[in-house]
């Protein structure tokens, strides 16, 4: 019964339910994630202090380099297991899980290991100072040294679970450990509870990571003989097909994730030249900013399954008809929010800090990061679908394009026209001209599909 459902949904269902089942869990999901994120802020925020914050803004680059091998074996994975559930090929779909699954705790661990040997030249990479290397570092202590395991395992677990339409319980997995981190956040940061500040956030978020874990094993121990994922060691098999099939679309969407990692270091290194409120602000300003693009991004990863099921399957016209409804739609509710984010930068800034200094810098900054909404989801969204068919090649080229060749020069140069607040309007400018890119290459593939259909 429940495989009738999922079929259902996958071949029949209207478009607008369709989409809305897959995407929804998974933005409500990402949603609760930035949340979770921003209680961080907030939390570390009411100790009034900006070494405190600055310390969880310069660590940021550290826990996105996470998603390198969340998109190595988490998109990669999820990818080829979609695509062969829409062939039926049902033992593949549980030989990739496998495969993903063990190659995940291994490249976590080896994350530990690098991050224990490496941990001083990397924090002065990172921008650290006299002033935030020793919170740096604690706050680092629990979420790498500690946590890279639970925090890379859960959301990989959540792709997979995600890949055969089970949003639902991928999201309930990520969002149990996220509402857990709420909790922890004000007994281990503030004063009235173990105050341990940016070290205390850390710690929250590593025992809400292994929280999380822990419902996916006892949801794959239940669903057992109703899951096409498989964490069995005896199902791995060292197919070519497999290890191309994952790394195929995993590499480039890992490296594209690693570029994002250089992009903020090089945006929080020119940052931190202004001490340490201007560095706190940006740190708030891009945690404001990510909830609607969390929102964006959890949308174009929901309807992955969706798009790569029906690829695989041949279904050329309802993959496109799903592209295009969540289009339309999520640009108009990020318009929405730009503008709002745009009118009320200044009430959402003192929301998580009273410095005056630091919202009048956070304020300026925020105004410039929610222009680049909007064109920032088209871009999601193409890359996205480029992941799903299983074209790493053009999701690698995105991304080479946004940090290399546009973002990272962008930082420099409005940097010099406009010291400091130019630097919020490097990703603006970077997404515009991508999404007119992406807007082109998702037309001609249409194209090429239903000429393909026609033949």
């Amino acid at each position: 019964m429940e495989d009738e459902k999922k079929l259902y949904l996958f071949e029949q269902a209207a478009i607008p339910k369709a989409v809305m089942s897959m995407a929804i869990p998974t933005v409500i999901s990402s949603l609760v994630m930035v949340i979770y994120n921003l209680a961080d802020t907030y939390f570390v925020g009411m100790l009034n202090d900006p070494i405190q914050n600055a310390a969880v803004t310069l660590a940021a680059p550290v826990l996105l380099a996470f998603n390198a091998v969340n998109n190595l074996f988490g998109v990669g994975s999820s990818s080829l297991m979609s695509r062969a559930l829409g062939q039926r090929r049902y033992d593949l779909a549980r030989q990739v899980s496998a495969f993903g699954f063990y190659c995940t705790i291994f490249c976590s661990f080896l994350f530990s290991m690098i991050y224990g040997l490496a941990k001083n030249p990397l924090l002065l990479l990172l921008g650290t100072n006299t002033e935030t290397a020793a919170a740096t570092s604690e706050y680092l202590k629990w979420t790498v040294a500690f946590g890279a395991m639970p925090a890379i395992l859960n959301v990989v677990m959540a792709y997979m679970v995600r890949s055969e339409g089970s949003t639902l319980h991928a999201s309930i997995g990520t969002m149990s450990g996220c509402f857990l981190n709420i909790i922890l956040d004000p007994i281990f940061i503030l004063p009235w509870g173990l105050h341990m500040g940016a070290a205390g956030a850390g710690l929250a978020t590593f025992l809400s990571n292994c929280a999380a874990c822990l419902y996916f094993f006892i949801l794959l121990y239940l669903k057992r003989h109703h899951t096409y994922v498989c964490v069995n060691p005896a199902k791995i098999r060292l197919k070519r097909e497999i290890v191309w099939g994952v790394c195929g679309v995993g590499i480039p969407a890992a490296i594209q994730n690693l570029l994002n990692v250089t992009g903020m270091t090089v945006l929080n290194n020119f940052t931190s030249s202004f001490g340490s409120d201007a560095v706190a602000a940006m740190g708030i300003a891009q945690k404001i900013n990510m909830v609607p693009m969390n929102i964006a991004f959890g949308f174009s990863q929901g309807v992955m399954p969706l798009i790569s099921y029906n690829y695989a399957s041949g279904n050329g016209k309802r993959m496109k008809q799903t592209i295009l409804f969540s289009a339309k739609n999520m640009l108009a509710f990020l318009i929405a929010v730009a503008a709002f984010y745009y009118l009320g930068s200044g009430f959402l800034m003192r929301l998580f800090m009273k410095n005056e200094s630091i919202v009048a810098y956070g304020s300026s900054f925020l105004r410039g990061l929610c222009l680049a909404l909007p064109f920032l989801f088209i871009d999601f969204l193409a890359v996205g679908v480029f992941q799903a068919v299983g074209m790493g090649k053009k999701a690698f080229l995105f991304a080479i394009l946004r940090k290399i060749v546009m973002e990272i020069p962008a930082i420099y140069l409005l940097n010099i026209l406009f010291p400091l607040y130019g630097l919020a309007y490097a990703q603006m400018v970077t997404e515009i001209i991508l999404a007119i890119a992406a807007v082109l290459v998702l037309k001609r593939m249409f194209q090429k599909l239903e000429l393909k259909q026609k033949a």
